[in-house]
């Protein structure tokens, strides 16, 4: 006879208004938010069915965007996923120059694809961390070089429409560059996470599963070759894609990405070019009447920002579609066939920002 237990992932899951609660605890430093999974179980604690329960952490993002200038917008964008800001505004800022037509100077351009890719580095690192402690000191020593360039530790805000604020400090590229060159390959120890939890490639593409978790199973998208900014273009981009679709080939992913996150950092580096970083604007920006969707690859997978407007200085609508939304609803087709005690394991391969689900 089968049971229905809740488990509750994240800080203050024993509180979430349910009899039984089994907590986890916080699996990495970005779970201070909360989710449950309702899992159904067997008498011998193998889950048979598996509903990830969100929306304890809703943000109302979208709705506050209505009411907030594109300025206004750019410095609340950066929150939902607070481990891919720079993305995440990149993808806002995006969407205003596409229907504005600006066209962003070269240098703001590279710079744009330089700081993603560190922001890349940085989330992985935070992920990795539990699995491998000396990642810690490698996160430490990236989230130092955004701060420096962008004055902001957590929340950069340092995109504009248009470019970026401001051109980053002197000596920062060099200090980068030294840095870039001191990151080894991190070992981790994968052989408890083989065969565990696997996605198979059919759900991943029925779920619009994306990133790192979409490529281990065999999802071959990647927007830095398949949709690329005008920087990443001229950058040789070929993401790794694995079959396996288990927990190991996840944190494979994510070790994957940060050796190519490494090499195309320094790519930029090599090419970055003199010159401004943005473009002089009116006080008001307004968009023209229409509507854009725009995308960036953010750590975590696609994030896209679907804009319209009526020629307003605040959007009608601002859309966000966020990989972790999307991601965390695979759960349901990986969990099933996995043991209660394995759960901890599986879900630490599988990487979500529970801002991002809640937005």
């Amino acid at each position: 006879m089968s049971e229905q237990i809740t488990v509750g992932v994240g800080a203050g899951a024993q509180y979430l208004g349910v009899d039984r609660v089994v907590d986890l605890g916080p699996l990495h430093p970005s779970a201070h938010g909360a989710y449950r999974l309702r899992l159904t179980v067997t008498p011998d604690l193998v889950i048979t069915a598996a509903t990830p329960l969100v929306g304890h952490l809703h943000r109302g993002a979208e709705k506050l965007f209505e009411v907030r200038d594109y300025r206004q917008v750019l410095t609340l964008a950066n929150r939902h996923d607070w481990l891919s800001a720079f993305c995440n505004e990149l993808a806002v800022a995006l969407a205003v120059e596409r229907m504005t037509g600006m066209d962003v100077p070269a240098r703001a351009q590279w710079l744009r694809v330089l700081l993603c890719e560190l922001n890349r580095l940085m989330a992985h690192m935070v992920f990795l961390t539990p699995l491998c402690p000396a990642a810690a000191a490698y996160r430490e020593g990236v989230q130092a070089l955004m701060e420096e360039a962008s004055g902001g530790r957590i929340h950069f805000m340092f995109n504009r429409i248009g470019g970026l604020r401001e051109d980053v400090p002197a000596g920062w590229t060099g200090r980068v560059a030294d840095f870039l060159s001191t990151v080894e390959d991190l070992e981790v120890d994968l052989s408890a996470l083989e065969g565990l939890g696997v996605l198979p490639l059919a759900d991943a593409l029925q779920y619009g599963v994306t990133g790192p978790i979409g490529r281990a199973s065999g999802v071959d998208l990647d927007l830095r070759r398949d949709d690329p900014l005008p920087a990443y273009r001229s950058l040789a981009v070929t993401p790794v894609v694995r079959t396996e679709g288990d927990a190991a080939a996840r944190v494979r992913c994510l070790l994957d990405e940060v050796r190519l996150s490494l090499r195309l950092a320094r790519s930029c580096l090599d090419a970055l070019p003199a010159g401004p970083v943005n473009l002089r604007l009116p006080k008001a920006i307004k968009a023209p009447e229409g509507s854009v969707y725009t995308r960036v690859e953010a750590p975590l997978g696609t994030s896209g920002v679907h804009l319209s407007s009526r020629g307003e200085k605040t959007p009608w609508r601002l859309k966000l579609r966020t990989p972790s939304f999307n991601n965390v609803q695979a759960l349901s087709a990986l969990l099933p066939g996995t043991s209660v005690d394995d759960l901890p394991a599986v879900l630490s391969s599988f990487a979500v920002i529970v801002g991002d689900i809640d937005k």
